[in-house]
């Protein structure tokens, strides 16, 4: 065998795309999502979705994408000397998610499938993805809530699998040069092949279907919160570690431009708004000085009761 049918996770992409969107725009109750289609020329191409200034979510994105190509970035090959000189195809479901209220955490979300293949030998194949969430005030309730549902997705696959990509969500989501992770984890997984294809296959499915029943119950029980410019302000401050993660660090984000990948849609994951202060100190023992504990790994199961 030397090419694999992508198309039954290429139509589970496209129904988890319109399903994310239609329970994203029901939980803003005013916002709608734009559609956006559109062509590689090198191949492939992708439905990127779009919303802005909705009730709750001031600019969120949810990708679709479907992308093939002849030869790999040196992003891939560097790791991955194996692939080269074979084709290639990848496809995924991205997302980010950035409410309007500092009390809603910001939220990302992936899964994604690659192939590379050369006549007459056998497809190398993985899949990838996972969620994590990034609060600016954070609440005991919603993060165990986050990892409960995380971890239940996973137990169906083995009794390792949430420790072993919490802790790989802790190591990549992780600004070394602020010492600090971007925000509360979540699941993370890259390379899966370790099972046969369709159970690496209902393991995104699961992942997937997981982030909407861990995030729209957050979204339900701080969408009312009450906040001032303050909060606001250090909401604006602390998104800009998002756009240094994303710029420095994330290897989709690096991929996609490498690749040749729309532009637009790759660095729709960026905030709205942001803001950079030098040298800020937050005020001793205040909600924002708060935040600094759960910027790094912990095991929130078993500390949150």
């Amino acid at each position: 065998m030397s090419q694999v049918d992508i198309q039954p996770v290429v139509d589970f992409l496209k129904q988890l795309q319109d399903h994310i969107c239609q329970q994203l725009e029901q939980a803003d109750g005013k916002g709608k999502f734009i559609e956006d289609e559109w062509q590689r020329q090198e191949g492939g191409g992708g439905r990127t979705r779009v919303m802005t200034d909705g009730a709750v979510i001031e600019q969120g994105g949810v990708n679709y994408s479907m992308v093939s190509g002849n030869k790999l970035p040196p992003s891939a090959t560097a790791h991955r000397p194996e692939l080269a000189g074979r084709t290639w195809r990848a496809c995924g479901v991205s997302l980010v998610i950035h409410p309007h209220n500092p009390f809603i955490p910001t939220s990302h979300a992936n899964v994604r499938f690659f192939v590379a293949e050369k006549e007459g030998e056998v497809p190398v194949w993985w899949f990838g993805g996972g969620f994590d969430l990034t609060p600016f005030y954070p609440f005991d309730e919603d993060v165990k809530h986050w990892h409960q549902v995380a971890h239940d997705l996973c137990a169906p696959f083995g009794n390792d699998v949430y420790e072993k990509h919490k802790r790989w969500c802790d190591d990549y989501f992780y600004l070394k040069h602020r010492n600090e992770t971007r925000g509360v984890g979540g699941l993370f997984f890259d390379d899966l092949n370790e099972w046969d294809f369709q159970q690496c296959f209902s393991y995104i499915k699961a992942v997937g279907q997981g982030f909407i029943d861990a995030y729209v119950p957050i979204i339900e029980r701080r969408k009312d919160h009450c906040f001032d410019d303050s909060h606001r302000q250090f909401q604006l401050y602390r998104r800009g570690r998002y756009v240094e993660f994303n710029l420095v660090f994330d290897r989709g984000t690096l991929f996609g431009l490498q690749s040749g990948g729309r532009t637009e849609s790759i660095l729709m994951s960026m905030p709205p708004l942001a803001r950079w202060q030098y040298n800020y100190q937050p005020q001793l023992d205040s909600p924002e000085s708060r935040l600094a504990s759960y910027l790094t790994p912990r095991d929130w199961l078993k500390e949150l009761t």
